[in-house]
């Protein structure tokens, strides 16, 4: 009787088993039918898309107060300040800017997956008027009225993570503390040991994966908007950290240019997606979610330097 008892409870579990098994391959077909039919109904918009519906307001042009021309012999590398987030630094690249302190220095590294950096190779040169040294700005108090975009999804190295005036950027609602993040084009002051010991005399920009441990122990200034290539295919330093060890071998840094001090015609007249414009919701949302008929699984999550924020010369 017992065996009885249990060969038919055996029975049970399977046909329950099974039951679950077919009921668990109707759903995944009805999420089929329903994604299908989700994407018939809504027809995936990419961001190219997106990008050629928008409108002149959804874009910016960059400030020539807050723009550098860094020039090389290939070419200009445009890069735009951000001060709400290193308001001195920012003030005393300027400086240094019109001062000449850049022309004539070096590129003395590119590291593999990680960062090209500029700087004085002999360490002489001699400052005018800026600062040799100034306070960490790491960190910054999130400014009154400032617009911060918000990504929904999870962040590892912010509570928060989002844009703010098309800048990558990490926010703390507890200590209203705010950051520039360390994302691919970003720009950061290079310091030694000593908190103070960056004034922007030492700049390198990231030109790998985004090293985001750095974020909240270094300053980042602003990013680069235009000539990444002119950077990103330098050789690599054979030397520690991708330092050159010979002089030949380090380009030279023609000259280092406020936008605001060329001449109009000479300038490169870009201008930059709009981060608290509707638009820029919708391209968030199209990659946390890329549709179209190569991708079969949208992913629902977009990492904070995976949203590239979008730049062209400007539209007459």
């Amino acid at each position: 009787m017992k065996k009885h008892a249990t060969r038919a409870a055996q029975l049970c579990l399977a046909a329950g088993v099974a039951g679950m098994l077919i009921s668990g391959a109707v759903q995944a077909a009805d999420a089929g039918k329903s994604l299908k039919a989700e994407k018939a109904a809504k027809p995936y918009q990419s961001v190219g898309d997106i990008l050629k519906a928008s409108q002149p307001g959804d874009w910016r042009p960059l400030n020539p107060e807050n723009t550098l021309y860094l020039e090389l012999e290939k070419g200009r590398v445009v890069i735009e300040l951000a001060p709400e987030f290193a308001p001195a630094h920012a003030d005393n690249i300027r400086t240094l800017v019109r001062e000449g302190y850049y022309d004539g220095l070096a590129i003395v590294r590119s590291h593999e997956n990680y960062v090209v950096q500029w700087a004085d190779p002999d360490e002489k040169r001699e400052l005018k008027k800026a600062k040799s040294k100034l306070p960490p700005e790491f960190t910054v108090p999130v400014p009154a009225g400032q617009v911060f975009s918000a990504l929904p999804d999870r962040d590892g190295f912010a509570p928060q993570a989002g844009h703010v005036n098309g800048f990558a950027a990490g926010r703390d609602p507890k200590t209203q503390q705010t950051w520039l993040a360390h994302c691919y084009g970003a720009v950061g002051v290079a310091r030694g040991n000593e908190l103070d010991s960056g004034s922007g005399t030492s700049l390198y920009v990231v030109i790998g994966h985004a090293p985001r441990q750095l974020d909240r122990n270094i300053a980042v200034v602003g990013r680069v908007m235009k000539g990444m290539e002119l950077l990103t295919t330098l050789p690599r330093g054979s030397g520690a950290l991708g330092f050159y060890e010979k002089a030949e071998e380090r380009t030279p840094v023609k000259a280092v240019r406020m936008a605001a001090d060329v001449p109009e015609a000479e300038r490169s007249a870009l201008e930059v997606i709009r981060t608290d414009a509707p638009v820029f919701g919708r391209i968030k949302e199209a990659l946390r979610n890329r549709g179209g008929d190569w991708y079969k699984v949208p992913a629902a999550y977009v990492d904070l330097c995976n949203v590239a924020i979008p730049v062209r010369a400007k539209q007459s």
